[in-house]
């Protein structure tokens, strides 16, 4: 395979690896001729990669894993969807994003580790799970719910590693679109059955992205020297719940039967947690097109066609 940077031979650390997103960054990186390893609490290990276990609620990693890492992605964290939000399972949610940073931040400080950049997983959710006119940008306050609060101590923890002279983007990810593991692939069961609920009033904005798109802006984010700070990791098609599955029909030609779901419903069955399908703004990815990127699937149809019809 050609040279495709001069970056080739860099070691790149995930946390998260053995997740949805992490899996599909490192079969990229692995692609570009980077050198990527894992950190990972489970036995699973993605077979091209190394893979070193830690278990940060025990402050237990091994500081040699840091030796000769260029890059660090930090993409560990509690899936928001996964359970009820108990007071318990909130606190997991923020410390398995916010103590494991810190936990390896400490040892990058304590052993003068220099690395090329540190670039975090971060969340639309820091606007809030709010549904309103309003387009947020990367200029805007975090929100005062759950989501926001999260995102909030979560890129506060990232901007420790700016404090210190490393460059730091933090990526604030929309709905991710896939076929197997993400909100998509959890809706096409019905839909394959020709039911596309309606989840309240369906008015709703869904911000998503494609899951080529979000590893493509990572790769950006590790290789040009200018990108620092927030970008929003949002498709510039803003959408609708409701359009978004009648989207969601036509492309895998079914008739749109759109069966509401009230709100009621939802929260008794799903608590505060509701509010993640219940409400959804638009989200601006200006900022991360000014800074050169170019988006490959833009358009909502186009980006489920493309999933569709090749398994991605």
């Amino acid at each position: 395979m050609p040279d495709k940077h001069p970056d080739k031979n860099s070691k790149v650390l995930i946390t998260g690896g053995s997740g949805l997103v992490g899996r599909y960054l490192t079969s990229v990186l692995l692609a570009e001729g980077f050198k990527v390893s894992h950190l990972s609490r489970k036995q699973d290990q993605f077979g091209r990669v190394r893979v070193y276990r830690w278990d940060p609620a025990r402050h237990i990693i091994d500081p040699l894993i840091f030796e000769g890492i260029d890059y660090i992605i930090h993409l560990a964290g509690a899936n928001i969807g996964e359970k009820r939000w108990t007071q318990k399972r909130k606190k997991e949610i923020i410390n398995s994003r916010v103590e494991s940073a810190r936990l390896f931040f400490k040892i990058i400080e304590d052993n003068r580790i220099r690395l090329k950049a540190f670039i975090s997983a971060s969340a639309t959710g820091y606007y809030g799970q709010v549904t309103s006119d309003k387009i947020f940008n990367e200029d805007d306050l975090s929100a005062e719910d759950f989501l926001g609060n999260t995102c909030r101590l979560w890129e506060d923890t990232a901007d420790k590693f700016k404090n210190i002279g490393i460059r730091t983007v933090k990526i604030r990810t929309a709905v991710v679109l896939e076929k197997n593991e993400s909100a998509l692939g959890r809706l096409l069961l019905p839909a394959s059955l020709g039911i596309f609920p309606r989840l309240g009033n369906g008015r709703q904005y869904m911000p998503w992205i494609h899951i080529k798109d979000l590893c493509n802006i990572y790769l950006k984010a590790m290789l040009d020297e200018k990108m620092e700070g927030a970008y929003n990791a949002a498709a510039p098609h803003h959408v609708s719940y409701h359009y978004f599955m009648k989207t969601l029909a036509q492309v895998i030609k079914k008739p749109f039967f759109h069966p509401p779901v009230p709100a009621l419903v939802l929260r008794t069955l799903m608590g505060e947690m509701s509010d993640l399908v219940l409400k959804g703004s638009r989200i601006s990815p200006d900022k991360i097109i000014k800074a050169g990127y170019q988006f490959t699937f833009d358009n909502l149809h186009d980006a489920l066609r493309e999933i569709i019809s090749s398994g991605n």
